[in-house]
């Protein structure tokens, strides 16, 4: 997943709009590789014609795509009328993002209206040659590509440049005006001066950091522990855990992973079991309860339940953010384990 510091803007923005120059990058491919589509029938170049496109790459797991909602769905809802196309690709990182099913859930609890092309097999994200979540692409009413970004941050830049788009279109009477974004839990942005620690996947095609000893064990039952004490930004589990390519996964009840951390949030992708059933865990921070530093998916007494495959926020520090040992003790048995990230 990409992460990128928001840059910083020089001048204002009438200085931008009326230096704004916009090479041509390419043309929007093929969208036919898509594997399903929800919010719209099937989008081709024929229906896309005459309108400035915004395409956005995401997959619902992605804190850096969830930092990005906010804005995407502002401009969806501010300029659809003056004939702007937001068309999100969903692109999964993990399997349990291919599941049709899962992306709907995903895209209807997060209010996620426009069109979505599920993009399951890779082939939009190929005809793009992209390799970014989230990564935007901007196209005008021709349908060639103007303008692109990967990451996060730059957003007065990426209106400016839809307001653009669209004039250039022809549209008439375009508010110059920015959306006014309020965002709130996960998608509230990171605190990129208090932010030391990076991304951690728990499968073993990507983990790094891990300081169990004995190390990893590929695909096999093991009991694992955590050393006496884990320096900033390693992380460990304990009791009996089955480490597979994407994710890990607790044999028993009372199954630990503790991570040395520094930042405000703590983010853990989890899901469910094969059975979709309900895991209860208790989080801890420093060996405490995390009291008002708790996240939106847990309580001041640490408690929370994986009900679904997504991102859960576990840790949202309230004061001074500082380094902290998080753990959190899954009180059921068959949770996957996939990621912590940070903001």
């Amino acid at each position: 997943m990409s992460r990128a510091r928001p840059p910083a803007l020089r001048g204002t923005v009438v200085d931008m709009a009326s230096t704004l120059q916009l090479p041509v990058e390419g043309e929007i491919p093929s969208l036919t590789g898509a594997t399903g589509w929800l919010n719209s029938e099937p989008l081709t170049a024929d229906s896309l014609a005459g309108r400035p496109v915004l395409v956005e790459f995401w997959t619902f797991t992605c804190i850096n795509w969830l930092r990005t909602l906010p804005y995407v769905r502002g401009w969806y809802e501010k300029y659809r009328d003056d004939g702007l196309v937001v068309l999100g690709v969903h692109t999964p990182e993990f399997g349990v993002e291919r599941s049709v099913e899962n992306v709907r859930r995903a895209a209807d609890e997060l209010g996620v209206e426009f069109p979505i092309a599920v993009d399951s097999d890779y082939a939009i994200w190929s005809a793009f040659g992209n390799q970014y979540w989230p990564a935007l692409y901007f196209a005008d009413s021709g349908g060639r590509i103007r303008h692109h970004r990967f990451g996060e941050g730059d957003y007065e830049y990426s209106e400016i440049v839809i307001q653009y788009l669209l004039a250039e279109a022809g549209a008439g009477d375009i508010s110059r005006d920015l959306v006014a974004v309020d965002a709130q839990g996960v998608e509230a942005a990171a605190d990129w001066n208090d932010l030391l620690s990076p991304e951690t996947y728990i499968g073993y095609e990507r983990a790094s950091n891990f300081a169990s000893p004995g190390g990893v064990s590929l695909d096999q039952l093991r009991e694992y522990a955590v050393p006496d004490a884990l320096r900033l930004n390693r992380w460990a589990l304990a009791g009996d855990w089955t480490v597979g390519r994407q994710a890990a996964v607790p044999a028993t009840p009372e199954g630990r992973i503790a991570h040395r951390f520094h930042a405000r949030d703590l983010h853990l992708v989890m899901s469910p079991g094969p059975d979709d059933e309900p895991v209860r865990f208790r989080v801890l921070l420093d060996g405490e309860p995390p009291g008002l530093d708790h996240g939106v998916d847990t309580d001041e007494h640490g408690i929370g339940t994986v009900t679904e495959p997504r991102l859960y926020q576990l840790v949202r520090q309230r004061g001074a953010v500082a380094e902290r040992t998080f753990e959190i003790t899954f009180l059921d048995a068959g949770a996957r384990a996939y990621v912590f990230t940070f903001g």
